[in-house]
């Protein structure tokens, strides 16, 4: 026997959108009716005609639907739209504490104006963890404008240090 309570409540799920497509799909989805949770943050790109606004999961959204109702494959042909995330053999479902506390990190995030990695102090140690000069130590030189970039001073042969920019995600404190 079915709980009726259960199988009407409309519950969150993951919908993926198609390549870059995240937007339109998000004004469709918006325009049917659905209540939808796209994490978008604020970015401080370096080419000032790059996007300001970025998906905090790209190629992912969220939204609320009862599929009981609506059925299963509601959002598998929608335009723009790749259907819902599926685990074990249904539609998966993200508990409302998930989305909650997703929502107020977004809104952390844009109250501090974007994703800040701004924990390093120039003459820090660090250590490249992925990429070609992974296991490379440097030192900590500069922030570059954005939050993505960096500049530090890698350790070569002869205790010589090289400039280099990377990316602060592969940088690590030693």
């Amino acid at each position: 026997m079915v709980d009726n309570q259960v199988s009407n409540t409309e519950l969150w799920h993951v919908l993926r959108s198609k390549p870059h497509k995240e937007d339109s799909l998000f004004r469709f989805i918006t325009a049917e009716g659905y209540r939808v949770f796209y994490p978008q943050i604020p970015t401080n790109p370096i080419n000032p005609r790059a996007r300001k606004i970025k998906s905090y999961f790209p190629g992912y959204m969220f939204v609320q639907a009862c599929l009981a109702e609506i059925g299963q494959n509601a959002f598998q042909y929608l335009p723009f739209s790749n259907g819902l995330v599926w685990l074990g053999g249904e539609p998966a479902v993200v508990p409302d504490a998930v989305v909650h506390t997703l929502q107020t990190r977004i809104a952390e995030i844009w109250d501090a104006g974007g994703l800040t990695y701004r924990d390093m102090e120039p003459g820090q140690r660090v250590v490249i963890q992925e990429g070609v000069f992974e296991g490379y130590e440097g030192i900590f030189d500069a922030y570059i404008s954005g939050n993505d970039r960096v500049q530090i001073l890698l350790k070569m042969l002869n205790d010589r240090f090289v400039p280099m920019e990377i990316n602060r995600v592969s940088l690590a404190k030693v």
